[in-house]
C-alpha cells in the first residue's frame, strides 16, 4: 500500500500526564476516535520510572479494539522527551525506564556538570533532573553499573515503542536533538559526551522520523486481529511533533507557540548564533534534521495557578480591562512557576494590584504571558508570523497582547497541541488545514511604556 493511499492512521502518543492512542483520517485530518490512560510513574524499585508494561497492554488492547472499528493502515508514535530505554542482549528492558522528573544525589550531579560538553556544542542547556538525557545515563551508569553492564542497546523513547512494535531498534533526530547532551546540531553528529560516556556502540542506527521500520511483528499482529502487514513508523519526540504541520504548510521564517504545560517556542528559518543557555533557550532538531532555536517558559501551568487564584471572569470583560490595567500600571513579574523561562532567578510579585478586581487581575496575567512569550521569541531571533497552538489559542486577550507587542500578524490554531496529527505525517500523508483565527497587530496606548516599565520593575 502507498503512504498515501492510507484511509487511517493509528498514533499511539505518549504525554507525561497521559497516554493515548488516536485514529486519524487521512483526508480529514479528523481524530475519529481516542482511548486514553494516565501515565504513572512507580516509586519503588532502583528509581522512580514509568510502568511501561501497563502503558504496553494498554496500547495493545487500544490498538487490538481500534484495529476493529474503525479500523487503520499504518501506525505511528510520538512521545515525551528527556527519555531512554536501555535494552539487554535479549531486547527486553535491561534498567527501567527512568522518570525525569527524579532528582540525582549531589555528587553525581556534580560529576556530570564536569563531564556535559559546553553549550556551544550541543545546543543543550544544563537542567534540572533527568531533563538531560545525558544526566540520566550518567546516574544510570554511575550509580548501578553492575545493571548497566547488561545494556546493549540504547533507544529514544519513541523508537522504544516501534521497537516492540516492530523488533527494529533505532534512534531519530528529534529525541536525540531536543536537550539531551547527546547531539551536535551543527555538525550533525554524536556530541563528545557519547564518548566520554564510552555508549557509543550501544546506541542503536540512526533512522529518519518518516522510515517505516516494518510490519507489525507476526505474534503481535496476530493478538491485535490484523488482517492485513501494518507498517509502523519510526516516531517522533512531541513537540516536534506539533511543529511538522507548519513545516510541511509554511515557508520559514515564522515562529510557532506550541502552548501546553510549557509554552515551547520555535524560530523556524532563525540561526543559532544568539542563544543564552542562562536564559533557557535552546537548539531543537526538526524531523528533517535541522536545528531550530527555540525557547521555553512553564506557561500553561503558570496559567492554570494563576487562574485558580482569581476565580471565574468574562473574557470580553478581562480583554476591556487592558486599558486599565496599563493606566494603573498594574504588574505580575516572573516567575510564577519557578526554575525555567527567560528570566531566571526572578520571584513573582504582584505590583499595583491590592484594589484590582477579577477582570483587572485576568487581564494583568494575560500581560504577563503576552511579554513573557513576547521575551522568549526575542531570544530565538524569531522572525514572520506568530503561530499560537493549543490552550493559548483560545484566550483572545493573549493573542491581542501578543500581536500588539510583537507587532506581527498572530494566527491562533484552537484545540489541542497537534502531536497526535503531526506524528501522522511520518506516514506520508497531506497535512489538513485547521480553522485559523488571524489578529494583526494593533497600537494599544501606553503598552511600549509599560514593557519597559515592566522589565525595569524586575531589577
Amino acid at each position: 500500500m502507498n503512504a498515501t493511499s492510507y484511509r487511517r492512521i493509528a498514533v499511539l502518543d505518549i504525554g507525561k500526564t497521559n497516554a493515548k492512542v488516536v485514529v486519524l483520517d487521512s483526508e480529514t485530518g479528523a481524530e475519529v476516535a481516542v482511548l486514553k490512560r494516565p501515565n504513572i510513574a512507580i516509586k519503588t524499585g532502583l528509581y522512580p520510572h514509568y510502568d511501561v508494561e501497563a502503558l504496553w497492554s494498554f496500547a495493545l488492547d487500544a490498538l487490538k479494539s481500534l484495529a476493529r472499528e474503525p479500523g487503520f493502515d499504518a501506525i505511528s508514535i510520538t512521545t515525551h522527551g528527556a527519555s531512554a530505554a536501555l535494552l539487554g542482549r535479549d531486547g527486553a528492558l535491561a534498567m527501567p525506564v527512568i522518570d525525569y522528573e527524579h532528582e540525582y544525589p549531589q555528587k553525581i550531579r556534580d560529576a556530570y556538570t564536569r563531564l556535559r560538553p559546553s553549550f556551544d556544542e550541543t545546543f543543550s542547556p544544563h537542567l534540572a533532573m533527568g531533563l538531560n538525557v545525558g544526566a540520566q545515563l550518567h546516574y544510570q551508569k554511575t550509580a548501578f553499573p553492575e545493571e548497566f553492564a547488561e545494556v546493549a542497546t540504547i533507544l529514544t523513547y519513541a523508537q522504544y515503542w516501534t521497537a516492540r512494535l516492530t523488533g527494529v531498534a533505532a534512534n531519530e533526530l528529534t529525541s536525540l536533538g531536543c536537550h539531551t547532551d547527546l547531539w551536535n546540531p551543527r555538525a550533525a553528529s554524536y556530541s563528545s559526551l557519547v564518548d566520554r560516556l564510552g555508549i557509543r556502540d550501544l546506541m542503536a542506527p540512526i533512522r529518519s522520523a518518516f522510515d517505516a521500520l516494518g510490519p507489525v511483528l507476526p505474534e503481535i499482529a496476530a493478538e491485535l486481529g490484523l488482517s492485513a502487514p501494518v507498517p509502523v513508523y519510526c516516531g517522533i519526540h512531541d513537540s516536534n511533533a506539533s511543529l511538522l504541520p507548519h513545516l510541511v504548510r509554511r515557508e520559514a521564517p515564522f515562529a510557532v507557540v506550541s502552548t501546553g504545560t510549557w509554552v515551547i517556542n520555535f524560530g523556524v528559518g532563525g540561526d543559532l548564533d544568539h542563544l543564552d543557555p542562562k536564559r533557557d533557550t535552546l537548539a531543537n532538531v526538526d524531523a528533517y534534521g535541522r536545528a531550530v532555536p527555540s525557547s521555553r517558559f512553564m506557561g500553561g501551568r503558570e496559567f492554570e495557578s494563576l487562574s485558580a487564584e482569581i476565580g471565574p471572569v468574562d473574557e470580553k470583560a478581562a480583554q476591556a480591562a487592558i486599558g486599565s490595567v496599563i493606566d494603573k500600571g498594574m504588574m505580575l513579574l516572573p516567575n510564577v512557576a519557578p526554575g525555567s523561562g527567560p528570566f531566571p532567578g526572578k520571584a513573582s510579585r504582584w505590583i499595583g494590584a491590592e484594589e484590582a478586581n477579577r477582570e483587572e487581575r485576568s487581564a494583568a496575567a494575560c500581560l504577563y504571558l503576552a511579554l513573557m512569550t513576547d521575551a522568549c521569541l526575542g531570544l530565538i531571533g524569531a522572525k514572520g508570523p506568530v503561530i499560537v497552538e493549543g490552550p493559548f489559542a483560545l484566550n483572545g486577550t493573549y493573542l491581542t497582547l501578543l500581536a500588539a507587542l510583537t507587532g506581527r500578524e498572530v494566527m491562533a490554531l484552537p484545540g489541542t497541541t497537534g502531536t497526535s496529527q503531526g506524528a501522522a505525517l511520518l506516514t506520508g500523508i497531506r497535512p489538513v488545514s485547521g480553522a485559523e483565527t488571524h489578529v494583526p497587530p494593533t497600537d494599544i496606548p501606553g503598552l511600549t511604556t509599560y514593557r519597559t516599565r515592566w522589565y525595569a520593575a524586575m531589577e
